[in-house]
């Protein structure tokens, strides 16, 4: 549920970026911070471990247009991928208003997306939602690996159908990165207009 700010007309919401460990969700993250013009964006705060895997978060407010007199704002974070962070996941996820959900496109990483999305999956589940009518969208990232997973891999295995977008990015270089952020970005907005 987004944060509202009457008295300052500012509508607050947050959008999560999940996926298992090293799939790019930081990467996506620092893109889009170094792509937006100063005025757009705040601080980035990131904690990581010994191992510079996201413990926590990284976050930063993006502030984008109005709806009806109420300015925007977006704070984006990135869960941590792996598995033994699992509390610290759920925490990150409650109160989500979109995901992102970062997949890594190397072939022999199928098994740990289908893990972490279905984590992600009972995790928004536990918060009352559902996917089907949450604003989610599918990024297959790292598509300049080889083998690579095919587009439509992911949802079969995971027997999800057209109802989430799919995208695909090359964090590293920014490729799709503001394609997948334009496409939550819009599901939440036109969710929390109706």
């Amino acid at each position: 549920m987004p944060h509202l700010d009457l008295d300052q007309r500012l509508v607050t919401f947050k959008i999560v970026y999940s996926g298992p460990g090293f799939s790019g969700k930081t990467t996506n993250l620092r893109f889009v911070h170094r792509a937006l013009a100063e005025k757009y964006r705040g601080e980035m705060l990131e904690l990581d471990t010994d191992e510079e895997r996201t413990l926590f978060f990284d976050f930063f407010p993006v502030f984008l247009g109005d709806i009806d007199g109420f300015s925007l704002r977006f704070h984006l974070y990135t869960i941590p991928g792996q598995v033994y962070y699992e509390a610290s996941r759920r925490i990150i996820l409650q109160g989500a208003d979109g995901v992102v959900f970062v997949a890594d496109s190397t072939e022999e990483r199928l098994e740990e997306n289908i893990e972490s999305f279905l984590m992600m999956q009972q995790n928004l589940k536990d918060e009352n939602e559902d996917i089907s009518q949450f604003p989610l969208v599918l990024q297959y990232n790292k598509r300049d690996v080889e083998p690579r997973l095919e587009v439509g891999c992911m949802e079969r295995h995971l027997k999800i159908g057209r109802e989430i977008p799919v995208t695909e990015s090359i964090a590293t270089t920014g490729q799709g990165v503001m394609n997948t952020l334009n496409l939550v970005s819009k599901e939440v907005i036109r969710r929390f207009r109706v």
